[in-house]
């Protein structure tokens, strides 16, 4: 097909958008595929829409070659089926949620898990019926609290979306393994950079999770990997308690002056000046930090957490192992409340020994610790008096904490978990996400079939999630550079942009006559055939990203048009007979 440049509705932009934070969501808005009708809310232009369409038709394409089938719901959702698996609040702010005229409370749909199990629960009665896969591909909702980076964070997005159906947890590992190769399948022809990661499940639930990151600096997840293959998003990352120490060998707690030192490091200065028996750091402090903790329901309590002090405290692993609560730190309010806790001067214990932190002490208060924090490890910590530390506090001896929480920094070169080697760090954009959902959707609606021997039993599922719109935004990311879009041929609007550039009309004869000869050997063909400088066309030929530019011009007096290929800015001069032969070649056709 051929599309006329100078009827094609886009408009190229010069500036920046200001709200723009990666490249992709530069470009995507300068180049006219998508527009801003609210934050976090995108337009879909023409040459947006054929992209978004081409990803969509990949997905489809490899669901369908595992046996999935395709459906649709609505996004327009009632309350019921959420509230009975306690999602209508667990989700929280995120979820839109409105009113019909008669005051019946609905919500859009951020993912569709309950649907998809009330239809087949009304259709499906027997192990017979299974296994079955069905996706969708669909607009999804949710109230980020701050979108950002145009479609990689958005309130409305495009995603698809599948769940499994299996009568045993041995059809529900196939379907998986099923569905994590088409995926692999999926990414590999978007020509992505990808990983995948194991991943933590949150409110989504399940028993094994798995997410496709696309590598890419300006990804706004973080994931580790080693040598020897681990390879995990940073929330999943689990560090391995060290072995118990023996208590008998633990110094005697006792009582450090530390005048106006209310931080790691000058309590550190102290001990190296005043007790310079050894060289003390950071790691031989314990840091606790308090939170209060807010529930879905509006609820709340107060949280301490004890971490090595030579660690900081990482705010999306603490929020993913939280979910769907909400943890906050400290403020002034708070600590008003918790008198006994002196701010810079924490403790687990108090000066005479007395636990002052956990769930059997007089304030309350649950304390959990990381995992390097085990039974004969022994630290300086706050006294619960200003000016004052206690060394040689050990664990086991002088307090124990109620539980484990490992929130704190994952860092390059850490070991391991699996001790496969030194970790390493990279960013990375979530392409899709793959979990073992199990039984937990299921027995909240009743989802049951007679299995072999009459017996009902409850389906185990799987859930799997593609971000389509999310796509075309990491594709774009991937491949554009500091003058524009540059996208690969089996995604791109048109495969080829011929440029009339002159003001003869022979000129433009010649560019249609090219533009017509590609059509018909099956490229989708852009033809610039607007009155402009050549300037003009050759920067928006850039902006708009089309893999090969056939341009068409003074070279005609010779019997030549120049080709430019856009990802290597290649050009070279090319006979007029030898136009299309030499395009399908660059297009790999």
């Amino acid at each position: 097909m051929i599309e006329k440049l100078s009827r094609l509705f886009v408009r190229t932009l010069r500036d920046d958008p200001a709200d723009a934070e990666v490249p992709s969501h530069r470009w995507l808005v300068r180049a006219g595929y998508v527009r801003r009708a609210a934050p976090g809310v995108y337009s879909w232009l023409p040459l947006g829409l054929k992209v978004l369409q081409k990803v969509e038709a990949v997905v489809r394409e490899e669901m369908d070659a595992i046996g999935a089938q395709e459906v649709r719901f609505p996004a327009l959702l009632p309350r019921e089926p959420y509230e009975a698996t306690g999602r209508w609040v667990d989700y929280g702010d995120n979820l839109f949620r409105v009113q019909d005229r008669k005051g019946a409370d609905m919500l859009l749909g951020p993912t569709h898990e309950e649907m998809f199990t009330l239809m087949v629960k009304d259709l499906y009665s027997s192990y017979k019926d299974l296994p079955l896969s069905l996706y969708q591909i669909q607009a999804k909702y949710r109230d980020e609290a701050r979108p950002r980076a145009g479609l990689l964070r958005g309130r409305e997005f495009v995603m698809k979306d599948s769940y499994s159906f299996d009568v045993d947890d041995a059809g529900l590992e196939a379907s998986y393994q099923l569905h994590r190769q088409a995926y692999q399948r999926i990414f590999e022809r978007l020509g992505l950079d990808y990983v995948i990661v194991s991943a933590m499940a949150g409110a989504m639930g399940g028993s094994r999770s798995e997410e496709f990151l696309a590598v890419a600096e300006n990804g706004e997840d973080t994931f580790v990997r080693s040598p020897g293959g681990f390879a995990a998003n940073v929330e999943a990352v689990r560090v391995p308690a060290p072995a118990a120490l023996p208590l008998d060998e633990a110094p005697a707690m006792e009582t450090v002056e530390t005048p106006g030192a209310g931080s790691i490091a000058a309590v550190v200065e102290v001990l190296n000046r005043d007790r310079g028996e050894r060289s003390w750091g950071p790691g031989d402090t314990l840091k606790n930090l308090l939170f209060k903790v807010t529930s879905p329901d509006g609820t709340t309590r107060p949280l301490a957490i004890g971490i090595p002090g030579d660690r900081e405290l990482d705010p999306k692993r603490l929020a993913a192992v939280m979910e769907p609560a909400v943890a906050e730190p400290f403020g002034p309010e708070d600590f008003a409340r918790h008198p006994e806790l002196v701010v810079g001067y924490i403790s687990p214990v108090s000066l005479d020994g007395t636990k002052v932190l956990g769930s059997e002490s007089s304030t309350g208060i649950e304390y959990l610790a990381d995992p390097r924090i085990v039974t004969g490890t022994f630290w300086v910590t706050g006294a619960n008096e200003a000016d004052r530390h206690l060394s040689g506090v050990t664990v086991g001896r002088d307090f124990e904490p109620d539980g484990v929480l490992d929130v704190a920094d994952v860092r390059e070169g850490d070991p391991a978990p699996d001790g496969s080697g030194p970790l390493s760090l990279a960013r990375g954009i979530e392409m899709g996400h793959i979990f073992q959902l199990g039984r937990k959707y299921a027995d909240a609606l009743g989802l049951k079939v007679l299995d072999a021997n009459g017996k009902l039993v409850t389906v185990t599922m799987g859930s799997y999630g593609v971000g389509v719109s999310r796509a075309v935004a990491a594709v774009a990311e991937a491949t554009c550079d500091e003058k524009g879009l540059s996208w690969p041929a089996g995604l791109a609007p048109y495969q080829v942009q011929v440029i009339a550039t002159g003001k003869d009309q022979g000129i433009f004869d010649e560019a249609e006559r090219i533009a017509v000869a590609l059509s018909d050997a099956g490229l989708d063909v852009l033809l610039d055939d607007r009155k402009a400088s050549p300037g003009v066309k050759f920067a928006d030929a850039e902006v708009l990203g089309m893999p090969v530019a056939i341009v068409v011009g003074r070279g005609l007096a010779t019997g030549e048009v120049e080709v430019r290929v856009r990802a290597t800015d290649e050009r070279r001069a090319v006979a007029l007979a030898d136009v299309v032969p030499a395009t399908l070649e660059v297009l790999g056709s």
